[in-house]
């Protein structure tokens, strides 16, 4: 049974009994958010790269921080450059996409802190998707470009996070514009996704999950 849990900004914790854990971007300290103190065997970093982020991270045996195609004790990882030049600033805006093959055949992708729209053929590197971590709240990222993305990948869930750019503060708003450009309803909040690959949905499904600050 594979278990997604999130700690807020674009971090989640993954697991599953008998495989390497993952940690997706551990965030700052000063980020608003507690400082993490937990284990995880891999740490993939799409946005940011520091040494502060893996500092309390346990048991962390591998870090990934670029583009290009891993093998990690029994997990295949691709990370896919998704850089932007912002023009304002004068300069590159960086991020990785990150894919996570297991081999009970299920697939999960990690979009980082996405700074524009990719372009649809996206869908066509990937097989099928069982679990789409989203960030909500890009500067250049509509709700319906997010919902077009969506449609072309169709993932079995689609997980929203917030995206790095975005304050705290003001991601209720932005969730609350996205889940109105998907067609959703009011959503209960989960501590966690867990999964396995009999037991599916046949229709995508949005999947909020509360920002856990616990140390563990």
């Amino acid at each position: 049974m594979l278990n997604i849990t999130y700690y807020g900004g674009s971090c989640f914790r993954i697991t599953e009994r008998g495989h390497t854990s993952v940690l997706t971007d551990p965030h700052l300290p000063g980020d608003q958010l507690a400082a993490l103190q937990l284990k995880a065997d891999l740490v993939t970093l799409s946005h940011t790269a520091e040494a502060r982020q893996l500092a309390h991270i346990r048991d962390r045996q591998y870090t990934i921080t670029g583009a290009g195609e891993y093998e990690v004790g029994e997990l295949f990882v691709t990370g896919l450059p998704l850089h932007r030049y912002d023009e304002d600033s004068a300069r590159a805006l960086h991020n990785v996409a990150y894919i996570l093959e297991y081999p009970n055949s299920l697939t999960l992708l990690h979009l980082g802190a996405l700074n524009a729209p990719p372009d649809l053929s996206i869908a066509e590197q990937l097989d099928e998707v069982h679990a789409f971590m989203l960030p909500i709240g890009g500067e250049r990222l509509s709700d319906d470009q997010m919902a077009d993305l969506i449609s072309a990948i169709e993932p079995t869930f689609v997980i929203p996070m917030r995206h790095a750019g975005l304050p705290v503060a003001d991601y209720p708003k932005a969730l609350e514009g996205f889940l109105k450009a998907m067609g959703a309803g009011e959503l209960a909040e989960q501590d966690s996704l867990r999964f396995s690959a009999s037991s599916l949905p046949d229709t995508t499904q949005i999947v909020l999950l509360r920002a856990n600050q616990s140390k563990t």
